[in-house]
């Protein structure tokens, strides 16, 4: 299974089924299930189907970006490629347990992961407990 890198805010979108268009500056042929990694945290904290990449840039539609921000979150000014990409994501899970996976030196957009995330899930740290909340994933009762 491949591993995707990605800032911890876009990560946490992801996860959170909020964002579903990641903005690359190339286009991506790997399709199926993904591990979700926060950039610089070792960890891997979910999963996510990487379905389809279009390009977002040319004259059939140059208003395909902005039509589609509540999709990829990226404040239009921000985006810094000449030609996007949205990688189209989508059924994402998140584990209660992040695992940590073996980081080669260079990786900045894809990481091997093995063995599969869902063969281990017993080691590794636990997803903090506010993003279970705002994932509504936490369970047991009340503190009250």
């Amino acid at each position: 299974m491949k591993g995707l890198i990605i800032k911890p805010k876009w990560a946490d979108l992801i996860l959170d089924g909020r964002k579903t268009w990641e903005i690359r500056s190339r286009q991506t042929h790997l399709r199926g299930r993904i591990g979700i990694i926060k950039s610089g945290s070792g960890r891997v904290y979910g999963t996510v189907d990487l379905v389809d990449c279009i390009p977002i840039h040319g004259e059939d539609d140059p208003d395909l970006l902005v039509a589609n921000q509540h999709k990829h979150h990226v404040p239009l000014g921000a985006i810094p490629y000449r030609k996007p990409w949205a990688w189209v994501l989508q059924d994402p899970v998140i584990y209660e347990w992040a695992r940590p996976y073996d980081h080669p030196q260079g990786a900045v957009i894809w990481v091997n992961i093995d063995p599969p995330l869902s063969e281990e899930r017993k080691s590794g740290t636990r997803v903090d407990d506010d993003v279970l909340d705002l994932l509504g994933e936490r369970r047991g009762g009340s503190c009250l």
